[in-house]
């Protein structure tokens, strides 16, 4: 479907600045967050792990740094998953059809969550085992 010639294309916003930045890029993260939550089970199951897991991490690490290491794998492992969630939008917004490279692509952001979940498996286990 084409644009009639008298449509106008979106508009980029103009760049906010000071305090008005903070909370437009605040409101840009929450709807990330909320779109990724409905939109992908592997990060819901990994904030329900971060819900249970992150009261025990504080609870079960002795000390500042043991509770840092367990909690923050956790988050990173979030963090990981957020990217690569990232990654896999944009190759599907290019186009639907295979294209080697975007498939490697979503292999290797994929890769990356198996790693970040084998490190949150070696921190918690060197720890409490």
């Amino acid at each position: 479907m084409q644009k009639s010639s008298t449509e106008k294309p979106a508009e980029v916003p103009a760049p906010q600045k000071g305090v008005a930045r903070l909370i437009a890029a605040t409101r840009y993260s929450w709807a990330g967050l909320r779109a990724v939550f409905a939109t992908e089970e592997a990060f819901r199951l990994e904030i329900y792990c971060f819900i249970v897991m992150a009261p025990l991490g504080v609870y079960l690490g002795e000390g500042a740094v043991e509770r840092v290491l367990l909690v923050g794998s956790i988050v990173l492992l979030v963090i990981i998953e957020l990217l690569n969630t990232a990654i896999e939008v944009v190759v599907n917004r290019i186009g639907s059809e295979f294209h080697e490279l975007s498939g490697r692509a979503k292999d290797i952001g994929s890769a990356s969550v198996l790693i970040g979940i084998g490190m949150v498996l070696f921190t918690w286990g060197m720890i409490l085992l």
